[in-house]
Protein backbone atom coordinates (compact mmCIF):
# COMPACT_ATOMS: atom_id res chain seq x y z
CA UNK A 1 0.00 0.00 0.00
CA UNK A 2 2.76 2.12 0.61
CA UNK A 3 2.91 5.66 2.78
CA UNK A 4 0.76 8.52 1.74
CA UNK A 5 2.21 11.96 1.97
CA UNK A 6 0.73 14.96 3.44
CA UNK A 7 1.21 18.72 3.62
CA UNK A 8 0.19 20.62 6.99
CA UNK A 9 0.62 24.56 6.71
CA UNK A 10 -1.07 27.50 8.84
CA UNK A 11 -1.81 29.59 5.84
CA UNK A 12 -3.11 33.78 5.55
CA UNK A 13 -6.52 34.78 3.59
CA UNK A 14 -3.93 35.65 0.74
CA UNK A 15 -2.39 32.57 0.71
CA UNK A 16 1.21 33.49 2.56
CA UNK A 17 3.06 30.33 4.17
CA UNK A 18 6.45 32.22 5.12
CA UNK A 19 7.11 32.31 9.08
CA UNK A 20 4.08 32.21 10.47
CA UNK A 21 6.26 30.98 14.09
CA UNK A 22 8.68 34.22 14.95
CA UNK A 23 10.47 36.78 13.28
CA UNK A 24 13.66 35.32 12.84
CA UNK A 25 12.34 32.18 11.82
CA UNK A 26 12.67 32.93 7.55
CA UNK A 27 13.34 36.30 6.68
CA UNK A 28 13.52 35.59 3.04
CA UNK A 29 13.19 38.64 0.58
CA UNK A 30 13.23 40.68 3.91
CA UNK A 31 10.16 39.14 5.24
CA UNK A 32 9.07 41.29 8.20
CA UNK A 33 6.24 39.94 9.33
CA UNK A 34 7.55 36.84 11.13
CA UNK A 35 5.20 35.43 13.63
CA UNK A 36 2.05 36.58 12.30
CA UNK A 37 0.96 33.43 13.95
CA UNK A 38 1.41 33.88 17.50
CA UNK A 39 -1.65 36.44 18.63
CA UNK A 40 -4.28 34.41 16.08
CA UNK A 41 -3.53 31.65 17.46
CA UNK A 42 -6.57 29.69 18.79
CA UNK A 43 -7.34 26.11 20.34
CA UNK A 44 -9.08 24.74 17.29
CA UNK A 45 -5.59 24.88 15.32
CA UNK A 46 -4.34 23.05 18.70
CA UNK A 47 -6.55 20.30 18.24
CA UNK A 48 -5.72 20.12 14.41
CA UNK A 49 -1.93 20.06 14.90
CA UNK A 50 -2.96 17.38 17.40
CA UNK A 51 -4.55 15.48 14.78
CA UNK A 52 -2.07 16.06 12.01
CA UNK A 53 0.67 14.58 14.44
CA UNK A 54 -1.44 12.17 16.54
CA UNK A 55 -0.17 9.06 14.35
CA UNK A 56 3.05 7.60 13.52
CA UNK A 57 4.87 9.82 10.73
CA UNK A 58 8.18 10.93 9.42
CA UNK A 59 9.12 14.32 7.96
CA UNK A 60 9.54 15.54 4.33
CA UNK A 61 10.89 19.00 4.42
CA UNK A 62 12.71 21.05 1.77
CA UNK A 63 16.19 22.00 2.22
CA UNK A 64 15.78 25.56 3.84
CA UNK A 65 12.78 24.51 6.41
CA UNK A 66 15.06 21.89 7.30
CA UNK A 67 18.12 23.55 8.11
CA UNK A 68 15.48 25.75 10.31
CA UNK A 69 13.92 22.80 12.07
CA UNK A 70 17.89 21.49 12.56
CA UNK A 71 18.85 24.38 14.24
CA UNK A 72 15.79 24.47 16.67
CA UNK A 73 14.33 21.48 17.68
CA UNK A 74 17.38 19.50 18.59
CA UNK A 75 18.39 22.08 21.39
CA UNK A 76 15.06 22.49 22.77
CA UNK A 77 13.86 21.19 26.21
CA UNK A 78 13.63 17.31 26.02
CA UNK A 79 9.95 17.75 27.52
CA UNK A 80 8.66 19.57 24.76
CA UNK A 81 6.00 17.43 22.89
CA UNK A 82 6.67 18.28 19.24
CA UNK A 83 10.39 18.34 19.95
CA UNK A 84 10.30 14.67 20.86
CA UNK A 85 7.81 14.13 18.02
CA UNK A 86 10.34 15.36 15.36
CA UNK A 87 13.20 13.37 17.09
CA UNK A 88 11.76 10.02 17.05
CA UNK A 89 10.79 10.68 13.36
CA UNK A 90 12.92 10.04 10.62
CA UNK A 91 13.81 13.51 8.53
CA UNK A 92 13.42 13.15 4.58
CA UNK A 93 15.09 16.37 3.17
CA UNK A 94 14.48 16.85 -0.89
CA UNK A 95 17.84 18.51 -1.86
CA UNK A 96 20.26 18.34 -4.53
CA UNK A 97 22.96 18.88 -2.75
CA UNK A 98 24.71 17.30 0.17
CA UNK A 99 23.27 17.31 3.64
CA UNK A 100 24.91 17.45 6.56
CA UNK A 101 23.01 15.83 8.44
CA UNK A 102 23.60 16.00 12.59
CA UNK A 103 20.10 16.03 13.11
CA UNK A 104 19.77 12.73 14.36
CA UNK A 105 17.06 10.64 11.91
CA UNK A 106 18.07 12.64 8.86
CA UNK A 107 17.99 11.63 4.79
CA UNK A 108 18.53 12.98 2.38
CA UNK A 109 15.92 12.15 -1.33
CA UNK A 110 18.44 13.71 -4.29
CA UNK A 111 14.89 13.96 -6.54
CA UNK A 112 11.12 13.24 -6.68
CA UNK A 113 12.11 9.57 -8.19
CA UNK A 114 13.71 9.04 -4.59
CA UNK A 115 11.08 10.10 -3.35
CA UNK A 116 8.49 7.83 -5.01
CA UNK A 117 10.63 5.05 -4.29
CA UNK A 118 9.64 5.89 -0.51
CA UNK A 119 6.38 6.08 -0.69
CA UNK A 120 6.05 3.32 -2.65
CA UNK A 121 7.53 1.19 0.73
CA UNK A 122 5.51 0.53 3.27
CA UNK A 123 5.79 3.15 6.64
CA UNK A 124 4.72 5.83 8.58
CA UNK A 125 3.37 8.33 6.65
CA UNK A 126 5.22 11.56 5.35
CA UNK A 127 4.26 14.81 6.66
CA UNK A 128 5.42 18.13 5.46
CA UNK A 129 5.77 21.10 7.47
CA UNK A 130 6.78 24.58 5.53
CA UNK A 131 8.59 23.51 2.87
CA UNK A 132 6.40 25.73 0.35
CA UNK A 133 8.56 24.96 -2.92
CA UNK A 134 7.55 21.50 -2.55
CA UNK A 135 4.29 21.41 -3.85
CA UNK A 136 3.85 21.81 -7.03
CA UNK A 137 6.23 19.62 -7.99
CA UNK A 138 4.71 17.42 -5.61
CA UNK A 139 1.37 17.95 -7.37
CA UNK A 140 2.52 17.78 -10.70
CA UNK A 141 4.08 14.23 -10.00
CA UNK A 142 0.70 13.58 -8.32
CA UNK A 143 2.46 12.27 -4.99
CA UNK A 144 0.80 14.43 -2.87
CA UNK A 145 -1.92 12.95 -0.93
CA UNK A 146 -4.01 15.26 1.39
CA UNK A 147 -3.36 18.78 2.24
CA UNK A 148 -4.43 19.84 5.72
CA UNK A 149 -4.92 23.97 5.52
CA UNK A 150 -5.05 26.15 9.07
CA UNK A 151 -6.50 29.49 7.26
CA UNK A 152 -5.87 32.17 9.49
CA UNK A 153 -8.07 35.23 8.85
CA UNK A 154 -5.08 37.62 7.96
CA UNK A 155 -3.58 39.66 5.00
CA UNK A 156 0.25 39.74 4.67
CA UNK A 157 0.48 41.26 1.25
CA UNK A 158 3.79 39.46 0.83
CA UNK A 159 5.98 36.45 1.62
CA UNK A 160 6.17 33.04 -0.05
CA UNK A 161 3.10 31.42 -1.38
CA UNK A 162 1.84 27.75 -0.66
CA UNK A 163 1.37 27.68 -4.32
CA UNK A 164 4.16 29.21 -5.86
CA UNK A 165 5.32 29.30 -9.68
CA UNK A 166 4.60 25.98 -11.53
CA UNK A 167 2.10 24.89 -9.77
CA UNK A 168 -0.33 22.87 -12.08
CA UNK A 169 -3.83 23.08 -12.62
CA UNK A 170 -5.50 21.07 -9.90
CA UNK A 171 -9.16 20.83 -8.44
CA UNK A 172 -9.20 19.39 -4.85
CA UNK A 173 -12.26 17.16 -2.83
CA UNK A 174 -13.19 18.58 0.55
CA UNK A 175 -12.63 16.08 3.05
CA UNK A 176 -13.44 17.94 6.40
CA UNK A 177 -13.77 21.44 7.50
CA UNK A 178 -13.87 23.44 10.97
CA UNK A 179 -13.93 26.70 12.03
CA UNK A 180 -12.92 28.15 15.10
CA UNK A 181 -13.99 30.57 17.53
CA UNK A 182 -11.70 33.33 16.36
CA UNK A 183 -12.67 32.46 12.67
CA UNK A 184 -9.10 30.31 12.04
CA UNK A 185 -10.51 27.49 9.40
CA UNK A 186 -9.39 23.96 9.56
CA UNK A 187 -9.92 22.76 6.41
CA UNK A 188 -8.84 19.33 4.91
CA UNK A 189 -8.32 18.39 0.82
CA UNK A 190 -7.26 15.37 -1.33
CA UNK A 191 -6.05 16.58 -5.03
CA UNK A 192 -8.88 15.54 -7.38
CA UNK A 193 -7.58 15.96 -10.79
CA UNK A 194 -7.23 18.58 -13.52
CA UNK A 195 -10.22 20.60 -13.81
CA UNK A 196 -12.94 20.20 -16.37
CA UNK A 197 -13.07 24.02 -18.04
CA UNK A 198 -16.65 25.01 -19.37
CA UNK A 199 -18.57 27.79 -19.74
CA UNK A 200 -21.79 30.02 -17.67
CA UNK A 201 -22.82 30.93 -21.35
CA UNK A 202 -22.99 27.81 -22.72
CA UNK A 203 -25.89 26.38 -19.82
CA UNK A 204 -29.50 26.64 -19.68
CA UNK A 205 -30.10 29.31 -16.15
CA UNK A 206 -31.59 26.28 -14.08
CA UNK A 207 -35.16 27.66 -12.63
CA UNK A 208 -33.50 28.99 -9.25
CA UNK A 209 -31.32 31.05 -11.57
CA UNK A 210 -34.08 32.65 -13.06
CA UNK A 211 -35.97 33.56 -10.02
CA UNK A 212 -32.67 34.60 -8.62
CA UNK A 213 -32.34 37.14 -12.05
CA UNK A 214 -36.01 38.05 -11.65
CA UNK A 215 -35.32 39.34 -7.76
CA UNK A 216 -32.38 41.38 -9.26
CA UNK A 217 -34.34 42.87 -11.64
CA UNK A 218 -37.25 43.49 -9.57
CA UNK A 219 -35.34 44.72 -6.83
CA UNK A 220 -36.66 42.17 -4.43
CA UNK A 221 -33.13 40.75 -2.98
Amino acid sequence: MGRRIIGGAFISLDGIVQAPGGPEEDTTGDFALGGWLANLFEETIANQVDTLLSMPFDLLLGRRTYDIFAGHWPYQPQDDPVAAMFARARKYVLSTSELQAEWEGSHRLADLDALARLKRQEGPDLVIQGSSTLYPQLLERKLLDRLVLMTVPVTLGTGKRLFGEGTPARTFRMVEQRIGAGGCVMSTYEPNGPPDVGSFAAQEPSEAEIARRRRMAEGTW
